[in-house]
């Protein structure tokens, strides 16, 4: 490991013990924010589980009502049939910072929903299909959320784990190899004056 260049001095000793405490206060509050980023990483993942498991149901239940509706439509008649028509839905989204991080949290809010145009050959299965897929595009805009907040606290934690592994494996390493030779210097020096000292009171 490099060595720094220092003139072994007490000063110089001294202002590097320093750096050193600025160091220790520096790893310890990285290591505290990592444990937060992580246990909030934790928290996010098991939301974005729940939302996910939910967006699998709900999957196989429009697939199913996906089935039932071209067997009773064909495909060509299905795609006859009005959209969902909901212009009083509005995805609120609410903000809050965990240690510079932005995390979001997603609700729809649903106004009273419009009923369809008029079908040529209006059905319960046109019907059903249509509100589970409407279901879905709601849940993949809370998946979307949950993701985005995932990707940020990883890249977080991420840049935090590499500056605290920085601090703990190079950077306080490498100060205390420099006060243990600055140290060793000056035990040296203090041990050559002594030898001078006893020589000039000795005598030629």
């Amino acid at each position: 490991m490099p060595e720094r260049e220092i003139t072994p001095t007490h000063s110089a000793f001294l202002e590097l013990k320093e750096e050193r405490v600025g160091m220790e206060e520096g790893y310890g509050f990285l290591d505290e924010k990592r444990l937060i980023l992580a246990a909030e990483i934790l928290g996010e993942l098991g939301r974005y589980e729940k939302e996910m498991d939910g967006f699998r149901r709900e999957s196989k239940k429009a697939a199913g009502a996906l089935r039932a509706a071209v067997a009773r439509h064909g495909l060509e008649g299905l795609g006859l049939c009005p959209n969902a028509i909901i212009p009083c839905a509005d995805l609120r989204v609410e903000y809050r910072s965990v240690l510079g991080v932005t995390v979001q949290a997603a609700a729809w809010e649903m106004g009273r929903q419009e009923p369809p145009g008029p079908a040529v050959n209006a059905s319960p299965e046109a019907n059903e299909c249509r509100d589970c897929f409407l279901d879905l595009v709601m849940r993949a805009a809370r998946l979307a959320v949950h993701r985005g907040n995932l990707e940020r606290l990883r890249i977080e934690y991420a840049r935090t784990a590499r500056r605290a592994r920085a601090l703990e494996d190079v950077l306080l390493p490498e100060i205390d190899d420099t006060l243990r030779v600055i140290d060793t210097a000056l035990e040296e020096l203090e041990r050559e004056e002594a030898i001078r000292v006893r020589q000039v009171r000795s005598g030629p």
